[in-house]
């Protein structure tokens, strides 16, 4: 859940839960002790009247104490005084202003990030980060998002309790670590400076470098940097929003019938990239004429990515897939899924 804070404006810092709890039980400790050793009470007599000392419910001594004994109670309802109002005030603010259970719910968060394996960690919820996470809600995809302002995220926490997140600046290796970036398979980095996404491809790079990362530019130059430092993609939008405008003047069917295929809330169309290490030992090797793939699955292969890069369009049906080379294929959601269904492909 998001940040809330109440007319108190108290920081943590100010009321720290867990240093109060230490200081109630150092001064339940000092007074057991004490008793102890001054009036030779047994453990639990002393536990028990530094108890009803400390909580002031007004009990009766346990045994008759002497003038020292008497002196060390005094001074501890004192000390106690102070360290039961900061105890009462740190809990009131944990409680009341929602602080206790937004750190409930931020473990809980934790501890399912600890537990992902593989996922993809989504830098910014902006414009484009919602879409980008809409995008990976819709295909089951795990993520993390890390975001610097909670107020963002609100909206989507509200409709999915669920969704696992940072609230951080995703520029600092403890958010990403946060995140669990050694354990990510891809990173998605979509802010609006092109400082701060250079900034996070390097420092992912450098914290996982099997990472997969797709970074956003506004900038040439800012994309060249980013390619350079390890970046797998750049996209700039701008670039490609000015082209697909462009392009319906000249060719708007084309653009149109691309921009009904790739509109996944209505059409009937997907697409998979499948790559030559998701294919089963005996399938590795062979043409494509002999996988057979539209005959068992009814996919057809649109496009070859070969290991440097390079795409071929409508490969022949004598192409071979070479390690760390990938086909493209289209198909429904039903052939799509026993192409997955074929070669064991998770969704």
């Amino acid at each position: 859940m998001a940040r809330r804070f109440s007319g108190l404006n108290l920081s943590s810092n100010a009321l720290d839960l867990r240093l109060a709890v230490v200081l109630l039980i150092l001064t339940m400790g000092v007074g057991t002790l004490g008793l102890m050793l001054i009036e030779g009470y047994t453990a639990l007599e002393a536990f028990y009247m530094s108890v009803i000392t400390i909580s002031t419910v007004g009990f009766g001594e346990v045994r008759p104490l002497s003038d020292a004994g008497r002196l060390f109670v005094s001074g501890l309802v004192v000390v106690n005084i102070g360290i039961v109002g900061y105890v009462l005030a740190a809990f009131s603010y944990y409680v009341f202003d929602g602080r206790l259970f937004e750190t409930m719910q931020y473990n809980r968060i934790q501890s399912k990030i600890a537990k992902l394996d593989g996922h993809t960690i989504v830098c910014g919820y902006g414009k484009y980060g919602r879409e980008i996470v809409s995008h990976l809600q819709l295909h089951g995809e795990p993520f993390v998002i890390i975001e610097q302002d909670p107020e963002k995220l609100q909206p989507l926490l509200e409709e999915d309790d669920d969704i696992l997140y940072v609230f951080d600046d995703a520029t600092h290796d403890d958010a990403l670590f946060a995140a669990g970036i050694e354990r990510a398979d891809s990173l998605i980095t979509a802010l609006n400076d092109d400082s701060d996404n250079l900034f996070i491809v390097l420092s992912s790079k450098d914290l996982n470098p099997k990472l997969r990362i797709v970074s956003r530019a506004k900038e040439v130059r800012g994309r060249q940097k980013m390619i350079k430092a390890g970046a797998s993609h750049v996209i700039m939008p701008e670039q490609i929003g000015g082209f697909y405008m462009a392009t319906l003047i000249s060719k708007p069917g084309a653009i149109e019938f691309f921009s009904f295929i790739t509109n996944e809330l209505s059409a009937d169309i997907g697409f998979e990239e499948l790559r030559y290490d998701q294919i089963p030992d005996q399938y590795r090797g062979k043409p494509i004429a002999d996988l057979h793939l539209r005959a068992s699955t009814g996919i057809n292969i649109i496009g070859h990515r070969l290991g440097g890069g390079k795409y071929q369009v409508n490969p022949g049906p004598e192409t071979v897939l070479e390690p760390g080379g990938s086909f493209i294929v289209v198909g429904n959601p039903e052939q799509i899924g026993a192409l997955r269904q074929l070669f064991d492909l998770h969704s």
